[in-house]
């Protein structure tokens, strides 16, 4: 009797072995597969569900949440035998607390109380994963083997998830960066690379994107009848989606100009056609101007853009008639279009800009306002247009010291030549 109860407990023995023997084996197998699902690039959707079957049927966890940081969020990305009404029970607030592998006991949350073991995951010295596990179907099981393992398996899942995110977010900088450097193309071809000089006017210009893709824009069109239509915009966005639009208003502005309508009419059909590019959604500061030779006068229309300044003889003006900004809404309900005869013994001067110059600080906390502008345009009337620009960039500068633009800036800057002046020229 004492040789076959030795033969038994042989048998349980190798039975227990053999057991524990096909549990390693149906484990490594797991793994195994897994990490070929990683090799093989497989999506993170694939790679939750054999995650979630083999801490099911390999390892018997009776319950399991899976949190992953995605996109500076904790997003919940699987789970095991936990009522589905709980999963949406915020448990965020709780995941900072957990810094290493903690036990469960005494916690009263709706949530956390299914688990037995929540365990935190870093990766490069920041969280990117936690897991909480509840119960094994198998007493007889070590527990501490299988939490060594799911600690494991669970480390290689996230490490793969935030090494998929690291990949796709480089491959995303540099489809933007590409696309920027492709937009950018496309605005120095929209922005004219020389303003117009003649006896009667000249222009020059500060043109400043922020990110080498701006949302300003202006033009300028000469017509063989003496008129000068010169403008300045500003879109609202940024980037690739401010460049296209831009290309888009651009075509439309010179097939709209060349009719050589009225500007009331012009600004009523290009803004029609800026709400029908953009479904009302974005929209467009405007002022166009048109210069005419002969009778030495200005006429404009703003729409609901920085008012320009005009140093007309010795008086400074703010050139505000105009209407509504374009894009918002089909029809504009009014325009009031402004006009100006120009002073026939001085030259006069028109400092047209976008709000990204008025936006900048220096160092003080002081910004960059209207006020800053007159008193420079009055200062340095008496230069030519390319150079007022000039000084006017260093004045910038100055005033801003080491603070950097925080938007684009545009500053369109023009000078009309008095006939006076012309006669004794």
């Amino acid at each position: 009797m004492n040789e076959l109860g030795g033969i038994s407990k042989h048998l349980t023995a190798l039975t227990t072995l053999e057991k524990s023997l096909h549990l390693k084996q149906m484990q490594i197998s797991g793994l195994l597969a897994i990490t070929k699902s990683i090799g093989m690039n497989h999506p993170a959707s694939d790679l939750f569900s054999e995650y979630k079957s083999f801490l099911d049927w390999v390892l018997g966890v009776k319950s399991m949440l899976l949190y992953v940081c995605e996109n500076d969020k904790w997003e919940l990305v699987t789970s095991l035998r936990v009522p589905e009404v709980l999963h949406n029970v915020d448990i965020v607030d709780k995941l900072a607390s957990y810094l290493e592998l903690q036990k469960m006991e005494g916690d009263d949350h709706p949530l956390v109380k299914y688990f037995d073991v929540a365990i935190p995951f870093n990766h490069k010295d920041q969280q990117i994963a936690y897991v909480f596990v509840g119960g094994f179907l198998s007493e007889d099981d070590d527990i501490f083997d299988k939490v060594q393992i799911i600690t494991a398996i669970t480390q290689i899942i996230a490490v793969a998830i935030e090494n998929k995110r690291l990949f796709k977010s480089q491959i995303d900088k540099e489809r933007l960066n590409h696309e920027m450097e492709l937009a950018a193309e496309v605005q120095k071809m929209l922005i004219p690379k020389k303003l117009p000089i003649s006896k009667n006017y000249e222009f020059d210009s500060i043109y400043k994107p922020k990110l080498g893709v701006g949302g300003d824009y202006f033009d300028y069109i000469q017509f063989d009848d003496g008129k000068l239509v010169f403008c300045v915009g500003d879109f609202t966005g940024k980037g690739v989606s401010a460049a296209l639009l831009m290309s888009n208003f651009q075509a439309n502005f010179h097939t709209l100009i060349n009719k050589r309508t009225a500007l009331d009419p012009f600004i009523r059909d290009l803004n029609n056609t800026v709400f029908r590019l953009t479904e009302g959604e974005r929209f467009i500061t405007f002022f166009i101007a048109e210069y005419d030779i002969y009778s030495h006068s200005l006429t404009y229309i703003n729409a609901g853009h920085n008012p320009p300044f005009l140093l007309n003889g010795n008086r400074l003006i703010e050139l505000k008639d105009g209407c509504i900004l374009l894009g918002p809404f089909p029809e504009i309900p009014h325009i009031d279009t402004g006009f100006v005869e120009l002073d026939k013994d001085v030259p006069s001067m028109i400092l047209t800009y976008t709000d990204g110059i008025t936006d900048i600080m220096n160092e003080a906390g002081e910004y960059f306002n209207e006020t800053y502008l007159k008193d420079f345009l009055l200062k340095n009337k008496e230069l030519n247009v390319s150079n007022f620009n000039e000084q006017l960039n260093i004045f910038i500068d100055t005033f801003k010291g080491s603070e950097s633009y925080p938007d684009d800036f545009t500053v369109l800057t023009g000078k009309f030549i008095s006939p006076k002046a012309l006669l004794s020229s």
